[in-house]
């Protein structure tokens, strides 16, 4: 072989770098990192090997007791390798679950757990949210602003508002009586948690939270005239009847409550007084559908049947699609031409106002 041949596979051997096997400097580098800083590269995914010396050394660099895991890290299956942070468990020690980040605490349904590395205005950020159209989203930052202070009335307030506009009834209902609760001279919240329990037929509910706010409030008109709903509900007609005229009485110029107290008349049969509160409420709602159909009831079980026609005329025209009233219309149509002196016999009654 020549010679300068020779020399020059030396000089090619002896040249080239050494280079690591990918298995070793894979192990390699994370151990070196976390040797210069054990705090600062507690997330750095190690070989399963060496987990349990970094586990030692952090042991040793505190000076105390094993180090559990960070509550967003999993802990490790009993029988498996100790987590990053944690130390070795009994195989026979069950690892604790972790509770979802937006768990719902236990014991607080409104409340919506969670973590921000600076302090959020959750209630700005759910009126905005709400502007947007996003209800749901809207909700749920409220929920969180009732983590971060239980007893927000703002914060309750609104979410009791936008609960109601996501259809969420049960959680508008909870953030009311929360609402209450915080505040405990105004019956405010516990009138509009009464609301809620009628329309959800929760009656005997909703005449509890009315006789509490008649007693921090004997002067409102609305707590007589919400009470006056749950005991028409309850189908206790004599008491609905007495607190709808305590309603009036207060406020005379209350159309709904004038409604519903005609409504409660027609319902005990009692039908002059029942034409004559309607009268009044179809003068101060001129443009509500079911006021004047309920007028037309009245006035139809009297026999005036011109004056019930017009009236159902009337609830037609406010409200095309309403059923009820274009039914009544045209019975009475229909009886006014076989009989014009006939007595007529009206339909169901409508609805209760709201």
């Amino acid at each position: 072989m020549n010679p300068k041949t020779r020399t020059r596979s030396r000089r090619s051997a002896s040249s080239r770098r050494f280079t690591v096997p990918p298995a070793l400097r894979k192990a390699l580098i994370p151990a070196a990192l976390a040797a210069l800083g054990l705090a600062a590269w507690e997330d750095v995914p190690l070989p399963r090997l060496l987990k349990p010396w970094l586990s030692h050394a952090m042991e040793a660099r505190a000076g105390q007791a094993p180090v559990t895991a960070a509550p967003t890290l999993p802990l490790e299956a009993p029988g498996h390798a100790p987590s990053l942070m944690a130390a070795p468990r009994p195989v026979d020690e069950a690892a604790p679950a972790e509770a979802p980040a937006d768990a719902p605490v236990p014991g607080d349904a409104l409340a919506l757990p969670h973590t921000h590395a600076r302090r959020v205005d959750h209630v700005a950020r759910a009126l905005g949210l709400r502007e947007l159209g996003d209800v749901s989203g809207a909700v749920t930052e409220l929920r969180r602003a009732l983590h971060d202070d239980p007893g927000a009335t703002d914060a309750l307030a609104q979410l009791a508002r936008t609960a109601r506009l996501a259809g969420d009834t049960q959680l508008a209902v909870d953030a009311y009586a929360r609402l209450g609760q915080a505040e405990p001279h105004d019956a405010g919240a516990l009138v509009q948690q009464a609301r809620l329990l009628v329309s959800e037929g929760r009656f005997p509910d909703a005449v509890r939270v009315g006789e509490e706010a008649l007693l921090r409030d004997p002067e409102d008109a609305e707590v007589y005239q919400v009470l006056g709903r749950a005991h028409l509900g309850a189908h206790e007609l004599t008491s609905a009847i007495l607190r709808f005229q305590q309603a009036v009485h207060l406020d005379p110029e209350h159309g709904h409550a004038l409604n519903n107290l005609g409504f409660a008349y027609l319902r005990a049969n009692d039908n002059a007084r029942a034409v004559e509160v309607l009268t009044q409420a179809a003068s101060l709602l001129p443009h509500v559908a079911y006021v004047q159909n309920n007028l037309g009831v009245a006035c139809e079980r009297l026999g005036r049947l011109e004056e019930a026609r017009a009236a159902y005329a009337a609830a037609t025209r406010l409200s095309p699609r309403y059923v009820q009233a274009r039914v009544n219309a045209e019975r009475v149509g229909r009886v006014a031409r076989a009989d014009p002196a006939g007595p007529a016999l009206p339909e169901p009654l409508p609805p209760v106002a709201p």
